[in-house]
């Protein structure tokens, strides 16, 4: 007696779980409109939708378009913006700035083993401000 065969849980199926939007060029739109246009038997037009896989909606709304002289359907969803033309300066005087700061921060660094090293070997300076003479 031979081993019954292993039950397959998930198929693979050669489908994708989510499907993307579909997108129709310019020149299918017109092929379409001028098939749909050519109909003159009673459900050629439904025969040629169920063909290619579209609703009656797209070819309402491609006619529509097409009356208003529209190659195409306007995008849908925010208008592209204009990229803002002094993101690059503003980008290098952050890069000068933090350059700036590694400096400054290494200056104090100097300065403050400077101050331990004097007072290590018993160099005393005198304050600022005692140094200046009277003008």
């Amino acid at each position: 007696m031979s081993p019954a065969p292993a039950l397959v849980l998930n198929p693979d199926v050669g489908v994708s779980p989510t499907r993307t939007r579909r997108r129709f060029t310019a020149a299918y739109k017109r092929q379409i409109l001028d098939a749909a246009a050519a109909c003159t038997q009673p459900g050629a037009i439904g025969a040629l939708l169920r063909r290619e896989g579209l609703y009656s909606s797209h070819l309402a709304a491609w006619r529509a378009a097409d009356r208003q002289g529209e190659a195409r359907t306007p995008r849908r969803g925010p208008a592209p913006t204009a990229p803002n033309p002094l993101t690059p300066r503003v980008a290098e005087l952050e890069r000068a700035l933090a350059q700036a700061t590694r400096r400054a921060d290494r200056a104090e660094l100097i300065v403050d083993a400077q101050k331990k090293f004097s007072q290590l070997i018993g160099l005393t300076l005198p304050p600022l401000d005692a140094s200046r003479e009277p003008r």
